[in-house]
C-alpha cells in the first residue's frame, strides 16, 4: 500500500506562511506530479510528506496512520534530490546498496535486491563502475536504484531531471514512466517543467503561491483550466487570453468581431489555444492582424500575429506554412474550444 493524505497542511516560517492549507489525497501506486512556478512552494510541500520539514499544523496520513509526528526513518518514504549525493569512493554496487548494509541486511539479501534494481534500471553493466565514469542520467538512476532496494511505500522525487541536459531529460522521462508502469509504486514528483507534468502524472496538482490552484489529469487542465493562472502555465505555448465583454447572448472582442455566448455570467476574458485557432483571409474570424513573426519548429511552426488593441496572439500551424512575416491575415476561433473567465480570473 501506498496513499497518503494531506489534511489541512500549513507550513509557518516565522510570521511567513508558505503552505496554506492542502487538503489532498494520493492514491495508493498513483503518479502525482506538483507543478508550479518556483517559490510556489511545491518542493517544501514535497519535503513536509518526506518529513524534511516539520508540519506546522495539519495532518499527514501514510496508509491510514497518523504519520505527522514520525521522523523520515520511520515513514517508510524514499526521496530522490536534484543532487544525485552518491559515494565518490564507492562502486554502482555499493551505493545501491548502502542503505540495506548500514542496516544490517544479509549479504544474500542485499546482492538479490541490488541485482532486482540493476535489472529494472539497466544498470547491469555499470555496476563496478564509480560515480565520475557516468553520465548524468545513469548517477540519477543509481540514485533511484538506492531507493527501489529499500521497497519503499512512495517514491518522491524533487525535481531529478534539473540537472541534465535536453536529450538526457526526454530519455530519464521515459525511463521514470517505465519505471512506474514496472513497480506500480505510488510516486509524487515536483518540478517547475509543465512538460514533465504533462507526460508522467497521473494527476497533477498546480500550485499558486501556497495554494492548490487545480487538481485534475494533464488533459482536464489543458482542456478546462480552472482560472487564468492554470490557463497560462499549463500549455506550451501558452494559451492566448484576451480581453473581451459580454451583452446577452453574444462576446465581443477589442477591435475584433463578436459571436455566440452562452455563459451563466458574464465574462472578462477568452481563452483560445494556439492549435485551436485557423489563419484566414482578412475579414473572416473573430480578429485580424499582422504577422510579426514565425518560429519554425519542423513539424509546427508558431506564428505571433500582432492584433492591435488585443496585442499578440500566437497560432499553432504545420510547419510547411507559406505564410510570411508582414503578412496581414484573419484569425478564426473554433467555437467549441473557448475558454471563459470572469472578472476574478474563474472559469465560466
Amino acid at each position: 500500500m501506498g496513499s497518503i493524505n494531506l489534511k489541512a497542511v500549513e507550513k509557518w516560517f516565522g510570521n511567513v506562511q508558505v503552505i496554506k492549507g492542502v487538503d489532498f489525497e494520493v492514491a495508493d501506486g498513483e503518479f502525482v506530479v506538483f507543478v508550479g512556478p518556483s517559490g510556489c512552494g511545491k518542493s517544501t510541500l514535497l519535503r513536509m510528506i518526506g518529513g524534511l520539514e516539520d508540519i506546522s499544523r495539519g495532518t499527514l496520513e501514510i496508509d491510514g496512520r497518523d504519520a505527522t509526528p514520525e521522523p523520515p526513518s520511520k515513514r517508510g518514504l524514499a526521496m530522490v534530490f536534484q543532487s544525485y549525493a552518491l559515494y565518490p569512493h564507492m562502486s554502482v554496487r555499493d551505493n545501491v546498496g548502502f542503505s540495506l548494509k548500514t542496516s544490517g541486511a544479509p549479504k544474500e539479501e542485499i546482492a538479490r535486491k541490488v541485482d532486482h534494481a540493476a535489472e529494472v534500471l539497466k544498470l547491469g553493466p555499470y555496476l563496478d563502475r564509480r560515480p565520475k565514469d557516468l553520465s548524468g542520467g545513469q548517477r540519477q538512476r543509481v540514485a533511484i536504484g538506492r531507493c527501489i532496494v529499500r521497497d519503499p511505500t512512495a517514491f518522491l522525487f524533487d525535481e531529478p531531471l534539473s540537472n541534465l541536459d535536453a536529450a538526457l531529460r526526454v530519455e530519464m522521462r521515459y525511463e521514470i514512466a517505465k519505471l512506474h508502469q514496472s513497480l506500480k509504486s505510488t510516486m509524487i514528483y515536483v518540478t517547475h517543467d509543465q512538460v514533465e507534468a504533462m507526460t508522467l502524472a497521473d494527476r497533477i496538482v498546480v500550485l499558486e503561491f501556497g495554494k492548490i490552484a487545480q487538481v485534475g489529469s494533464p488533459r482536464e487542465l489543458y482542456e478546462r483550466p480552472a482560472n487564468l493562472f492554470v490557463a497560462q502555465f499549463i500549455g506550451s505555448p501558452k494559451m492566448n487570453i484576451l480581453p473581451c465583454s459580454t451583452e446577452g447572448g453574444s462576446y465581443a472582442l477589442e477591435g475584433g468581431r463578436s459571436a455566440a455566448f452562452d455563459g451563466a455570467r458574464p465574462a472578462r476574458h477568452l481563452g483560445i489555444r494556439p492549435e485551436h485557432i485557423d489563419i484566414n483571409a482578412p475579414g473572416e474570424g473573430q480578429c485580424d492582424g499582422v504577422i510579426d513573426v514565425i518560429e519554425y519548429l519542423g513539424a509546427d511552426s508558431f506564428l505571433v500575429v500582432d492584433c492591435g488593441p488585443l496585442g499578440r496572439i500566437t497560432q499553432r500551424s504545420s510547419g510547411d506554412i507559406t505564410h510570411r512575416a508582414g503578412d496581414y491575415v484573419g484569425l478564426a476561433f473554433d467555437a467549441e474550444r473557448l475558454s471563459f473567465f470572469d472578472r476574478e480570473g474563474l472559469r465560466i
